[in-house]
C-alpha cells in the first residue's frame, strides 16, 4: 500500500498548491491535490457544488476524496482548507507527515483578495476567514507533525521550511 511522504493542510489561499509542486518537485514525488480531484470527477467547481448541492453535500465527496487520494498517492497531497473538520480525515491522517501552512488574516487579505470564488467567504470576507480560522486552528494543529508560517515569505522560502522541519532530503 502506498502513502502520501507529505500531506499540507491549511486554510484557503495559503499557498497549498504552489508549495506542494514545490515540494514534489524536490523531493522527486508527484503532486497530487485534492480539491483537483473533487473538480475532475464531479465535473464542475467547488463552488458550484457548495451552490447546488450544499456544504454537508460537498464535505461527503471531499471526505471520500482525501481517504482514497490518502491510501493511494505515494507524492505530496495537498488537502482542501476544510478537510480537517471531518474527524475520520483528521484520524486517518495520523501517522502521515502532515505539515500545516499557517498564515494571519492580513496575509490572507494580500493572498487571495478574499475574493468571492471562495463560497465560505462570499459576505463579510474578513469576518468570515477570522471566524473560519477560529474554528479550524486547533484541528490544523491537532493533525499537524510541523506548522510552518507563510507570512511574508516566498512560496520557494516555505519549501525550505517544510524540508528542514521535516528533515526530509531534497531529490
Amino acid at each position: 500500500m502506498t502513502a502520501a511522504q507529505v500531506v499540507l493542510v491549511g486554510p484557503m489561499g495559503v499557498g497549498k498548491s504552489t508549495v506542494g509542486q514545490l515540494l514534489a518537485d524536490r523531493l522527486g514525488v508527484g503532486y497530487r491535490d485534492t480539491d483537483d480531484d473533487i473538480v475532475a470527477a464531479q465535473g464542475r467547481t467547488i463552488a458550484e457544488i457548495f451552490v447546488d448541492d450544499g456544504e454537508p453535500a460537498f464535505r461527503a465527496i471531499e471526505k471520500a476524496a482525501v481517504r482514497e487520494a490518502l491510501a493511494g498517492h505515494d507524492g505530496v497531497l495537498a488537502l482542501g482548507g476544510g478537510s480537517i473538520l471531518d474527524a475520520d480525515t483528521r484520524a486517518l491522517l495520523a501517522g502521515h507527515r502532515v505539515v500545516y501552512l499557517s498564515m494571519d488574516v492580513e496575509e490572507a487579505v494580500k493572498r487571495t483578495g478574499l475574493n468571492t470564488a471562495r463560497p465560505l467567504l462570499a459576505v463579510n470576507p474578513r469576518k468570515q476567514w477570522r471566524e473560519l480560522m477560529e474554528a479550524r486552528r486547533a484541528l490544523y494543529e491537532e493533525v499537524a507533525t510541523v506548522v510552518v508560517a507563510t507570512d511574508g515569505r516566498t512560496p520557494e522560502e516555505v519549501t525550505r521550511a517544510a524540508l528542514d522541519a521535516l528533515e526530509l532530503k531534497q531529490a
